[in-house]
């Protein structure tokens, strides 16, 4: 009974909820319809996949509702968070790989390890820090782009325009201080499957 609920609660929400303003991001702000690259109907099929893969993996263990975060971009899932062990994060990529009209899967979940408060604010001081420099550089539309950071490796994921702006975001990255490694999964608007008119 308690399945059946949950189901019909997350079909009310794929079917209230497929078009908006802005879409729901990978680590909190979401690519504003208004500047997102991809057509309508790709923007659509993303979020109705993101969905069906999320209430599937709630489904799997409510849990992964607060412990990972999910993105699809252009029918690529892209999944980060954190799982108590490497079986659980090869069940989700299973399951995304699963995904009804899957096209790739990025898996950068990590393993849990315990809590250090001074790494998670150097973490969050590098998000903070490279949101501001996207902001700032007038070649690099912000907005089509998340950032996680995860012991001085950041991880973004985004869309962008032209190839020199995904070189302009990475180089803002690792100009970063403290950055060890940054890990970009970035699409560039002519490898989309369908672009908007």
């Amino acid at each position: 009974m308690k399945n059946r609920l949950l189901l019909i609660f997350f079909l009310g929400l794929i079917l209230s909820g497929c078009v908006g303003v802005s879409s729901g991001g990978l680590f909190g702000t979401g690519v504003s319809v208004a500047l997102d690259p991809r057509s309508l109907g790709t923007q659509i099929d993303d979020s109705i996949m993101q969905k069906n893969f999320s209430a599937r993996m709630i489904l799997m263990d409510k849990k992964y509702i607060l412990s990972v975060k999910t993105k699809v971009l252009d029918g690529r899932i892209f999944l980060t968070g954190k799982v108590e062990n490497p079986e659980e994060k090869l069940k989700l990529t299973k399951l995304a790989w699963e995904t009804e009209g899957v096209r790739s899967v990025r898996n950068d979940i990590k393993i849990k390890e315990n809590f250090n408060f001074k790494q998670s604010a150097k973490d969050i001081l590098i998000t903070s820090q490279l949101r501001a420099a996207l902001i700032l550089n007038k070649n690099i539309k912000a907005a089509n782009y998340q950032i996680d950071t995860y012991k001085k490796k950041i991880y973004i994921y985004g869309i962008a325009i032209t190839s020199e702006e995904k070189d302009d975001v990475i180089k803002e990255a690792k100009q970063i201080l403290d950055v060890e490694n940054v890990i970009a999964s970035i699409l560039i608007v002519e490898d989309l499957r369908i672009q908007k008119n």
